[in-house]
């Protein structure tokens, strides 16, 4: 990975390794902390730990029964992980499955970063970039930033992509 980051990091400091299974743990934690959305509930911290838990296991078990060939990797930096990302390259497409970073990584460009990276790979490959999120994440503002527009909005998911040739790379 050749990643272009914030100051406090540089090039060599970021690279990506494949899920293996004592990820887990850290895996269901990252997935909690993009879910804070769930805190307001009404229920104990012992039942909102329970209901991440299974939206994490049921997200997993989608993302490996729908994109089978899917790379699964972590977000190193500085040999600590502090994301993930899941990139299926399937046929005429590129697909983001889902990029997520811990809290204390976010908004210091590293997320840009990797994904201009795949949007790079994608116009070597004259191959769109085509993902899927909620209308009110703030991840939305970064999509569009990168040249991504909304392809389809289903109100519940925008679904939207980044050609080759367009204002992506």
């Amino acid at each position: 990975m050749n990643t272009a980051v914030g100051p406090e990091m540089d090039d060599s400091s970021v690279r990506l390794r494949p899920v293996v299974d004592s990820d887990t743990q850290f895996l269901e934690n990252l997935y909690a902390s993009t879910r804070q959305d769930i805190s307001c509930l009404p229920l104990s911290a012992a039942e909102i730990q329970r209901l991440l838990s299974m939206q994490f296991h049921a997200q997993h078990e989608h993302y490996r029964r729908y994109f089978p060939e899917a790379q699964s990797d972590i977000i190193l930096l500085q040999a600590e992980p502090a994301g993930r990302l899941y990139v299926d390259r399937n046929g005429d497409e590129i697909r983001l499955i889902d990029i997520a970073l811990l809290p204390k990584y976010r908004r210091q460009g590293l997320g840009s970063a990797i994904l201009q990276e795949l949007l790079e790979e994608a116009a070597t490959e004259a191959k769109p970039v085509r993902l899927r999120v909620e209308p009110y994440s703030p991840a939305v503002r970064l999509y569009e930033r990168l040249g991504f527009t909304t392809i389809t909005d289903e109100q519940a998911n925008l679904h939207m992509e980044c050609r080759p040739g367009s204002v992506c790379p």
